[in-house]
């Protein structure tokens, strides 16, 4: 039963949190109310007795317990009392209606997160922390700040939210251009933290980059855009790879390595079509080229069938639109597989350079295998080892290892 809960938590949490934000009109208040409906459900249920509708019933069960928390509070203050009622006028059928219709929560979300009046290094945080529900400890790793300044941020934003009276909604339609950049890298940010978890034990949360896609073509039924149509595509192309980066034991497969029989080549057919499109746009934004890139990924058969030149010239292009350390170290990659790994080497150790790329793991990871490819072992083998020190993922450490251990036997060979 504990598995099956933990898939639900997994699966429902977010969408629970955010209904029950709406619900409550407060973030503190529905998280609590959050932890109370899955404690009453490992209570409650059992393997044949778990809902139709689990999110239905923990929603119920979470508003409930919110308002029971404040109706009991109420006795001694009546500001809370009329809270409660607002809430939940006495008498009202507690059911969370299935034939009701349920607005998407999760957007809201989102744009609650993104909006201008929250200081804007705090958005991030926030969003990372109740959209993806990541702990501080994952958003400082991945943003490589102090888990105290995450925590300090997520508490600055939901005052703001509380003291500025910050609607919890979709804006109207003139307002959603000016938000547009803000939301996308959110959802993004969701993707990427689902295609590639930033910790633990495996490589995919399947459950996050399903969200994040379905956001995304919410997202664009509102507003047809080219950088909306770019971002969908990316995740298409990059989901549709999920299957072939593990193998039977888990453990991490590169790229040129993945059997691409596995990859799912309706969601490539569908990511290819709408990257044409964001590509085909007067305005190219930073987003198409990152599906342009995708895409020619995509369209190779094997790997030896890359078009690393074109690849290198689309990264030259989103640099320009989107300059970002990530991108180069990408770029490096790409150039390494162009013009070999001597030129790409010294890419990376210029950004080694700056203190954020120093303390990224996969800095060090392709410092190692350019290394590796030029015969330096020693150095090479040193490099993995920071990378090691540095990576929080399980399989990306078992990959690490792997490589370590092969450069040893290789040393011990000689």
């Amino acid at each position: 039963m504990n598995q099956t809960l933990e898939s639900i938590y997994r699966s429902h949490s977010r969408r629970v949190l955010a209904t029950l934000i709406r619900l409550l009109g407060d973030f503190d208040r529905a998280e609590e109310a959050l932890h109370d409906a899955f404690a009453a459900a490992a209570q409650q249920w059992t393997e044949e007795t778990i809902p139709a509708n689990p999110y239905a019933w923990l929603v119920s069960a979470g508003r409930f317990r919110a308002i029971d928390h404040i109706r009991r509070r109420a006795r001694f203050d009546t500001a809370r009392s009329d809270i409660a009622e607002s809430l939940y006028p006495e008498g009202e059928a507690m059911e969370i209606a299935e034939h009701e219709e349920i607005e998407d929560d999760m957007l809201r979300l989102i744009f609650t997160c993104c909006h201008p009046l929250i200081p804007a290094e705090a958005r991030m945080a926030m969003a990372l922390r109740e959209v993806c529900g990541l702990t501080t400890e994952e958003i400082a790793h991945a943003f490589l700040i102090p888990a105290p300044t995450v925590a300090q941020r997520i508490v600055r934003a939901k005052n703001r939210i509380r003291t500025a009276n910050i609607p919890y909604e979709v804006p109207d339609k003139t307002e959603l251009p000016e938000r547009l950049a803000q939301v996308l890298h959110v959802i993004y940010v969701v993707f990427n933290e689902g295609y590639s978890a930033s910790s633990g034990s495996a490589i995919v949360r399947a459950d996050l980059a399903a969200e994040a896609i379905r956001l995304g073509r919410l997202l664009l039924q509102l507003l047809p855009d080219s950088e909306v149509e770019g971002l969908l595509a990316i995740m298409l192309l990059q989901d549709s790879r999920r299957h072939a980066r593990t193998d039977t034991s888990g453990d991490l497969v590169l790229l040129v390595d993945q059997d691409r029989a596995l990859w799912d080549h309706g969601q490539i057919r569908e990511g290819l079509q709408l990257s044409a499109r964001a590509m085909s746009a007067e305005s190219v934004g930073s987003y198409a080229l990152q599906a342009a890139i995708a895409a020619e990924h995509a369209r190779a058969a094997t790997a030896d069938d890359t078009d690393w030149r074109q690849l290198v010239t689309l990264y030259d292009l989103l640099l320009i639109a989107s300059p970002s350390p990530v991108i180069e170290l990408n770029r490096a990659v790409a150039i390494s597989m162009r013009d070999g790994p001597a030129a790409a080497l010294s890419i990376v150790d210029g950004l080694l350079r700056e203190e954020r790329m120093a303390r990224y793991h996969l800095t060090h990871a392709a410092k190692a295998d350019f290394l590796r490819q030029l015969g330096r072992t020693d150095e090479a083998r040193q490099s993995y080892q920071t990378a090691l020190s540095l990576c929080q993922q399980a399989p990306e450490q078992t990959f690490l290892r792997k490589r370590l251990a092969e450069l040893y036997d290789k040393t011990t060979r000689h």
